[in-house]
């Protein structure tokens, strides 16, 4: 790729011994791009697979993308890639965040920064105009993620951006979560990686904006996106109008369902998305119709840094064990028959982000915990966590077939593949209802199934004729995504609301990409690179363990318990063959349909079907030769 769009730097920073050097965007951007790719590339290099999460030779890699600092793409998303302390065993995995701090790293003149090593005592970077310093943070020490932030704007200026980590992530709780600006969050347990290197925060300043080849060509995709996403933000009016305010991160043409909450303390922060339902049941429950409890639930852990997405289950799951008997108030120290109140959901959080009592082994996560308390209190986890990184069940794979693959082959919940999935039949299910201003009929559902997924077939959910194909075109698409970084809420543009057959284009990816760098890029070769990424990320978990088919797996309740409910989906509608509504309640994942799927889907990767391994000449063929050598490959 060019020099256009990028920075052409990523810092390389080591804790341990205090050096900073930089290394050019251009030895990895001609192949990966950025974001996913960029650090998939730099954790290859320089990671060995024996290497331990929190020990000082993990990476922690934040990276941003070649459309980063443009306006009007909503492409300035950041990532964070190295080896998560959330998963069980241990492997490589990313996080995803919005906000701003992702474009500022891009102004402060750095495509990444590669964080490895330990310092001997707390410290941040600060990285400014092209510059770096590693900083004492000491006087940081037990803050929270928004006082962290806000001391350090107070002292850097207030256009500085900061990334954080808080108490959790300074004892090393295995889901502790970052916080930067517009409280936006990255979890896959980075936050624990960040206080194992005792590294505070990073902050970033700078100016230099990002140029594009060509600016005009730019301008005309911007337009022609903002036509095809008109009436995208009359979707999203206030949760609750006088209180909630909606925003964007930077350079978002639309807004989502993102908005800011003023409590009636005064204080104001994120009310989005699964963060803010995290405990609205409960807190429903307890108090009655108030979001209050449910903001400051969601205020507590973004301060402490402990991921809501992990939080949430647990609540579930300890509401099950106290309901049983399994275990008590008093051997916890947790009000256990308060759940759903501000005094529970404070002792919680306290005592797992300082590891206090029963906290401590909760800062685990609940596979671990209840192994730890016992079989039975393992059996109530039951169905409410969706992978082995403790995530919430969303988005089931008995709902929604084609997430059966998606699940079973990445390192944690793929959100950003599963929202491709679900988002679609959620506008299908408002035609259905007849809602106002639904559009996404069931011809145009099997016109978008066709051009985005591969097949027709694929539109009908009863079956799992459609769905290998579709799960590899979503995954190929979504790691081009996510190295650009384009926003999942966004994009694809697979949907249009005012036009004749509401399909969308699955080329515009390409062309701002080809407008910004000035290489010219089509759709089948940008999807080729995503495909190149997708297999570097699984050459790096078979790598560190992951034998292929065997690792390819579902938790076992998929195969074996009844579907009775999902959030997202109260009725537990997907499209039949011919459009027709259908409920997948008490649907099960059969296992020896899910085998036949993953012997169709491992043919059209092009890997070995017996082991589900990838071949040599697989790799080659996709420019990954420099890989092939290290891997056990036929």
């Amino acid at each position: 790729m060019s020099e256009f769009g990028y920075a052409g730097q990523i810092l390389k920073v080591d804790l341990s011994e205090g050096k900073i050097t930089t290394l050019p965007t251009a030895d990895y951007s001609d192949r990966f791009l950025g974001g996913r790719g960029v650090a998939a590339k730099i954790y290859w290099d320089e990671v060995p697979p024996q290497t331990k999460s929190l020990s000082p030779g993990n990476y922690l890699i934040f990276v941003n993308g070649p459309l980063a600092g443009f306006t009007r793409l909503a492409g300035s998303r950041w990532q964070i890639c190295g080896k998560s302390p959330a998963t069980q065993p241990e492997q490589f995995s990313y996080a995803n965040a919005g906000g701003s701090w992702g474009a500022w790293l891009k102004f402060a003149g750095f495509d990444g920064i590669a964080v490895t090593g330990k310092s001997d005592t707390l410290v941040y970077l600060c990285v400014r105009d092209g510059q770096c310093e590693i900083r004492d943070a000491t006087h940081l020490a037990g803050k929270s993620t928004i006082e962290t932030r806000q001391i350090l704007k107070q002292y850097l200026g207030k256009d500085t951006r900061v990334v954080a980590t808080g108490p959790a992530g300074e004892n090393q709780v295995s889901f502790a979560t970052l916080l930067a600006d517009e409280d936006s969050s990255a979890s896959a347990g980075f936050g624990a990686v960040m206080g194992s290197k005792n590294l505070k925060a990073i902050a970033v300043i700078g100016d230099k904006k990002p140029i594009a080849a060509d600016p005009e060509r730019l301008k005309e995709l911007a337009d022609q996106i903002a036509q095809l996403r008109k009436g995208t933000h009359e979707m999203y009016t206030p949760a609750i109008p006088g209180r909630t305010k909606r925003t964007a991160c930077y350079g978002c043409p639309t807004g989502c369902t993102r908005q800011i909450y003023t409590a009636d303390d005064g204080d104001r922060g994120k009310f989005f998305c699964e963060s803010l339902a995290f405990y609205l049941k409960q807190a429903q429950e307890y108090y009655g119709d108030w979001p209050e409890p449910s903001f400051y639930a969601n205020r507590l852990c973004d301060k402490y840094g402990l991921d809501t997405a992990v939080m949430e289950p647990m609540i579930i799951w300890l509401s099950r064990c106290f309901k049983e008997g399994v275990l008590s108030e008093s051997e916890t120290g947790l009000p256990l028959s308060k759940i759903g109140s501000n005094e529970f959901i404070e002792a919680l959080v306290r005592k797992i982000s300082l590891r206090e009592g029963f906290g401590d082994v909760l800062a685990d996560g609940i596979i671990r915990a209840a192994q730890s308390v016992g079989e039975e209190a393992e059996h109530l986890i039951g169905d409410c966590i969706a992978t082995k990184g403790n995530e919430v069940r969303t988005y089931d794979p008995r709902l929604y077939n084609i997430t059966a693959l998606l699940y079973a082959t990445e390192p944690r919940r793929p959100i950003q593949q599963l929202h491709e999935v679900s988002i679609t039949i959620s506008e299908w299910i408002q035609w259905q209802k007849g809602g106002k201003d639904s559009f996404l009929s069931s011809e145009s559902f099997r016109d978008i199934s066709k051009e985005f997924w591969g097949s027709e077939a694929a539109f009908n959910f009863m079956t799992l004729d459609g769905a290998a194909l579709a799960a590899k075109m979503i995954q190929d698409r979504t790691y081009a995504k996510e190295s650009l970084i384009l926003c999942d809420f966004l994009w694809p543009i697979m949907w249009v609301r005012y036009s004749e057959n509401h399909a969308g284009d699955p080329t515009l990816e390409a062309k701002v990409l080809s407008a910004v760098t000035g290489t010219q890029v089509d759709r089948e070769e940008l999807d080729r690179i995503g495909e190149r990424i997708f297999n570097l990320q699984r050459a790096i978990l078979v790598r560190e363990g992951r034998r292929g088919r065997e690792g390819d797996t579902l938790l076992d309740f998929f195969h074996t318990d009844p579907l009775e409910f999902e959030v997202l989906n109260r009725r537990l509608l997907v499209p039949g063959k011919d459009g027709e509504p259908i409920s997948r309640k008490d649907a099960i994942l059969e296992k020896s349909d899910f085998e036949r799927l993953k012997d169709e889907y491992y043919e059209l990767r092009g890997w070995d079907v017996a082991t589900g391994l990838q071949k040599r000449e697989k790799l080659v063929e996709l420019g990954l030769e420099d890989v092939a050598p290290e891997l056990d490959t036929n």
